[in-house]
């Protein structure tokens, strides 16, 4: 398996796939802003405001670029030649893997003042990358990726809050300057939660403390090494 089983850690990885992309995003400097919902019939949406993935056609592979990002394995983040200076992701596979593991996904990206929108069904794409309408005076660029996990494949198919919840938390915290909300729309009235954490991994620390008797303020260090951004804390 991609995400190493199919079981609820596997359920839950599908979502920390999509979101790390978001972040990988924000941590390139594109994006402020990410939103997960959990709709009722247990559909994730992961939306952010970065750049939008390109839906350009590729000249090595003929394709639209949002439709590689969508089927191959390791594909995001390496456009324009150099990928990502800085990642969020933990594991990479990338959501490719998400969308081979969906029994629906929709991709909609707001990009060059368009939106653009492709579907497809166990990884298979169902549509080309279609327009389907036109960006609004004041609506960002940017993703949403939306999926419902493949009740063929896991074991499990009910999102746990409380485990989705903590790892926002813990990415708010470590990708500072970035506003993580979270809405569950299963349960009425719904939940709802913001994360942002201007002090980064120094405000990380300090919540892991909040119940210690503690002897001094976080040290905390910060240095970029060959474009690289270091932080410690």
């Amino acid at each position: 398996m991609y995400i190493g089983g199919t079981d609820a850690k596997a359920l839950h990885h599908m979502v920390y796939e999509v979101v790390d992309n978001a972040i990988d995003e924000a941590m390139a400097g594109a994006c402020d802003r990410i939103e997960i919902t959990i709709h009722p019939d247990e559909s994730v949406s992961v939306f952010d405001n970065g750049r939008g993935i390109p839906v350009g056609i590729q000249e090595q592979t003929g394709l639209s670029a949002l439709t590689v990002v969508m089927t191959k394995l390791h594909a995001g983040g390496k456009f324009g030649g150099g990928g990502y200076k800085v990642s969020g992701g933990l594991h990479g596979v990338g959501v490719s893997a998400v969308n081979a593991l969906s029994e629906v996904l929709v991709a909609e990206v707001r990009r060059e003042g368009k939106v653009w929108q492709q579907r497809f069904e166990r990884g298979i794409p169902m549509t080309g990358v279609e327009t389907v309408g036109k960006m609004k005076p004041d609506e960002s660029s940017g993703t949403t990726i939306t999926f419902l996990r493949d009740p063929q494949i896991f074991e499990v198919l009910d999102y746990r809050f409380e485990t989705l919840l903590q790892r926002f938390r813990e990415m708010a915290f470590l990708t500072r300057g970035v506003t993580i909300k979270f809405t569950d729309l299963r349960t009425d009235p719904k939940r709802e939660m913001t994360f942002y954490f201007e002090g980064g991994v120094r405000s990380f620390v300090s919540y892991l403390n909040k119940n210690r008797t503690v002897l001094h303020d976080p040290i905390y260090v910060e240095r970029e090494v060959e474009g690289i951004l270091i932080e410690a804390a």
